[in-house]
């Protein structure tokens, strides 16, 4: 693994895993925000973030063999390398962006955990920056891989799989 690779990854794992939840933690109040959440809460949180961050790193693995490139490529500035490959199976089957569903399941899991509007702002705004993101990561794709990536995008959904 090269240099780049890894500040990619570690990057990833601190703004995604960690930078995120913690500033919606921050702004719910912590742990002096509100009601212990009971058990309900805390099986729903597990059992979305296990999903999520499970469907993010199969993701990531499968950036990583088959688009041979690192997912840290941020509003056109290349990060780490790039995929040289379109990737169109594996979880790329589900939908375009199944890494950001997977950080979304991992956040809704959060929400649910902090039951908190504070929480809910700050994940709709994180929200809107990453489908920003996400129509500028098109555009390049499009660009890079022409009618492939047109058609893979004409039978698959963005981010909400049978739905959007």
């Amino acid at each position: 693994m090269k240099k780049n690779d890894l500040v990619g990854y570690l990057m990833g794992l601190v703004m995604f895993m960690l930078l995120i939840p913690g500033i919606m933690w921050w702004v719910s109040g912590g742990t002096h925000g509100g009601v212990h959440p009971g058990a309900g809460r805390i099986a729903c949180f597990a059992v979305l973030a296990v999903l999520g961050i499970g469907l993010s790193v199969w993701s990531i693995v499968y950036m990583r063999l088959v688009g041979r490139g690192n997912p840290m490529d941020a509003f056109n500035h290349e990060v780490a390398p790039r995929t040289s490959a379109l990737m169109t199976d594996g979880p790329y089957r589900i939908c375009r962006n199944p890494m950001l569903l997977g950080v979304f399941l991992y956040y809704l899991g959060v929400l649910v955990l902090l039951w908190s509007w504070k929480a809910a702002v700050v994940f709709v705004c994180y929200f809107a920056v990453m489908m920003v993101q996400v129509h500028s990561e098109e555009q390049r794709l499009e660009k890079d891989f022409g009618e492939a990536y047109r058609q893979y995008k004409a039978r698959t959904r963005k981010l909400i799989p049978f739905i959007w």
